[in-house]
Order: structure tokens, then C-alpha cells, then sequence
């Protein structure tokens, strides 16, 4: 399967636009968490594959192959893998959302239950 792309159809949309795709493209179990394991640099696919639970080869080859079709991470010649520029700004664009989850689950409380008044 390709990865998403803005102007074409996705799921959930026909109509092409860019942000339809990219949650189409963000949706697919483990592709954020890739992203969010690369930030740090530059990781080997066995290691990647070690830091995302031990996903299996099979569905982290093709997550990665999305993400390259994407150009969101690049594969190095020694064969790690890596975020774009693009890659990134993703990382970026997601850096809010965490502290806002942070703080929602201070709101919620441990167990995910709303605090007592």
C-alpha cells in the first residue's frame, strides 16, 4: 500500500485535500509512534523495531515504506533510518498535542477517572 497523498482520495475522503491525507496517513497503527522513536536520531531497523513494542518485521517494513514514500524519513546509507525536514516538522507539529495529553491526564488522574471534588 502507498502512502496517502494530498490531492488524491484517501480514506474517509474524496476530496484531495492535504489534511485528510495526512491523518489518513497518521491513522495507520504505529506510523506516529515510528516518527516519535525517530527524533532522536538516526536508528537501525532492528532497534527501531525494539523501541515500537518488537512490531513485527513485516508491518515495520511496511509502515517504513509508507513513511519513505511520504518523505517523511529517509533510509541512510548505512542503512539506518531517519527523519526529513519534513519528518520534523511532523515531531513539531505533534509537540503540543503531547503537552496537552499531559495535561489531560493530570485532569483525569491516574486511574482515568475524573479527580474528586
Amino acid at each position: 500500500m502507498t502512502a496517502p497523498r494530498p490531492g488524491r482520495p484517501v480514506r474517509g475522503s474524496s476530496t484531495g485535500r492535504p489534511l485528510m491525507a495526512a491523518l489518513d496517513l497518521f491513522g495507520r497503527r504505529w506510523n506516529l509512534r515510528i516518527i516519535w522513536e525517530l527524533q532522536y536520531g538516526p536508528v537501525g531497523f532492528r532497534a527501531l523495531q525494539q523501541r515500537c513494542d518488537n512490531m513485527s518485521s513485516s508491518v515495520l517494513r511496511q509502515r517504513l515504506t509508507e513513511l519513505l514514500d511520504a518523505r517523511l524519513v529517509a533510509q541512510q546509507p548505512d542503512t539506518a533510518y531517519t527523519l526529513t525536514d519534513l519528518g520534523h516538522g511532523v515531531y513539531q507539529a505533534l509537540r503540543p498535542l503531547a503537552r496537552w495529553s499531559d495535561a489531560w491526564a493530570s485532569t483525569l488522574g491516574e486511574d482515568g477517572e475524573q479527580p474528586k471534588p
